[in-house]
């Protein structure tokens, strides 16, 4: 596992027009948003495994609540 987030700067300038510059605040802001999202995740995974009487968080704990949090987070 990860202990360190990927950057995101790499990927937010390839999908983005070219001419965009992405400034370190926002560029840790983008990261810190990312870190919170991918740990509510594992929490509303690790509930739902709990739920099901699972002791490991497993692929279809995380796709049964990723759709629910993608919607929370789109607001």
């Amino acid at each position: 596992m990860l202990k360190k987030a990927p950057k995101l700067k790499s990927i937010i300038t390839t999908k983005a027009k070219t001419n965009i510059n992405v400034r370190p605040t926002s560029e840790a802001m983008i990261e810190l948003l990312t870190l919170m999202f991918l740990s509510n995740l594992a929490e509303e995974a690790k509930a739902k495994a709990f739920e099901e009487k699972s002791a490991t968080i497993r692929a279809h704990h995380l796709k049964a609540v990723s759709k629910k949090m993608l919607k929370k987070a789109k607001g």
